[in-house]
């Protein structure tokens, strides 16, 4: 994993959002820990139900956007599990937080 080693001064936009991914991505590991077997249960379970692995096109806009909005949340927990510091903090800093 890469860590973070900014030149940005302390106090700024750039230190904080570090810090706040830092504890976050940190509290997705504890929370989904895959070492844990209902953890493991529990991500199957959102991957199917999110669509993680499929399209959530549907003909009906309605439908449609509630499964997008399932596979958000789903996104939102790979990235945090998945992404290194650098690559959440550019996700934060461009608003896809």
């Amino acid at each position: 994993m890469k860590t973070i080693s900014s030149p940005a001064p302390e106090g700024s936009n750039e230190v904080r959002a570090v810090d706040v991914i830092r504890r976050r991505k940190a509290a997705f590991r504890e929370t989904f820990d895959e070492n844990n077997l209902s953890n493991q249960m529990v991500m199957e379970d959102l991957a199917r139900f999110c669509r993680a692995g499929q399209t959530t096109f549907h003909a009906d806009a309605r439908i449609d956007a509630l499964l997008q909005g399932r596979k958000e949340v789903w996104l939102r927990i790979a990235n945090h599990l998945g992404l290194d510091e650098t690559e959440l903090v550019d996700l934060f800093m461009k608003g896809k937080r």
